[in-house]
């Protein structure tokens, strides 16, 4: 609601400006907010979904996902205008989380897919939301973990697992998908994060 009344408004002041160059400075405003509701509110909610469910079924999270999420954050950056330091403040964060992801997938403890989406999305979490979306991404890793753990343990009939990805999370030799947890505590996080706050807070 927030944000179609942000369109309207801008919509009216290009009615009403009576330069030409005016009525194209506020349209291509309109635009790239157009653009960058789109990257928050849309795009950014789908790849992390496309990563859970890729994770889900096939212990994979493609490296496009995590390539199309750091270059939509650029996109967004630009668009909001957040300047060279935020942009390397947040270089610096997602740097830090890689570091780690890379630590705990030498451990064997997080898959090489999910450092890399880690440390993707830590680029769009900034310092206000990274408490948040660690916390989230936790508890949702525990909380899959022990569902996983008790689902290990059914003896489940053979016709559903005939499904490999099926078999394969059932499979207690087989890993658990952190993916979806860091999907999830992304998605939880969104609201604390500067882009959010950009695209619903009202003119």
């Amino acid at each position: 609601m927030r944000t179609h009344l942000r369109r309207v408004h801008i919509l009216r002041h290009i009615l009403h400006s009576s330069p030409i160059s005016g009525k194209v400075f506020v349209f291509i405003q309109l635009l790239g907010i157009i653009v960058l509701e789109l990257a928050v509110l849309t795009i950014f909610p789908a790849l992390l979904v496309v990563a859970a469910v890729g994770d889900l079924l096939t212990f994979r999270i493609p490296n496009w996902v995590s390539l199309a999420l750091a270059g939509l954050f650029v996109v967004a950056g630009a668009l909001a205008g957040i300047g060279w330091e935020a942009f390397g403040f947040h270089l610096a964060l997602a740097a830090g989380l890689l570091l780690l992801g890379m630590g705990l997938f030498a451990l064997n403890l997080l898959g090489g897919g999910d450092a890399k989406l880690l440390a993707a999305v830590g680029l769009w979490m900034g310092w206000a939301a990274m408490g948040p979306y660690l916390a989230w991404a936790a508890i949702a890793g525990g909380i899959l973990a022990v569902l996983l753990l008790l689902f290990r343990k059914m003896t489940l009939p053979e016709r559903l697992t005939a499904p490999p990805w099926v078999a394969r999370l059932h499979s207690k030799h087989e890993g658990i998908p952190y993916g979806i947890a860091l999907a999830a505590g992304a998605l939880m996080a969104l609201p604390q994060t500067i882009w959010f706050e950009l695209v619903v807070t009202p003119l």
